[in-house]
């Protein structure tokens, strides 16, 4: 039992400092994901900024600038932009 007890204190450490967080930050994504719709104004993992103009199950079409309408991947979505990070970067 003794030998045990340094395996049992390690898997403890590694599962509440890395599989935990990673477990909740995931769990935070898919939400995130879950949650968008039409007229919210995202950023994709390559760093460009738009506004969803139709979205579907796996695909969103985004609005870049007043012509140019381009289709991702919902999982290529990183994060939505809110109004307070919009008006702080002006």
């Amino acid at each position: 039992m003794a030998m045990l007890l340094p395996f049992i204190a390690m898997f403890a450490v590694f599962y509440f400092l890395l599989i935990r967080p990673q477990q909740k930050k995931q769990k935070q994504r898919n939400s995130m994901l879950s949650a968008l719709k039409k007229g919210d104004k995202i950023v994709t993992i390559g760093g460009l900024h738009g506004t969803i103009v139709e979205i579907t199950d796996d695909i969103v079409v985004l609005r870049v600038n007043d012509v140019t309408k381009m289709t991702f991947d919902r999982s290529a979505i990183s994060n939505i932009v809110t109004s307070e990070e919009t008006s702080s970067a002006s």
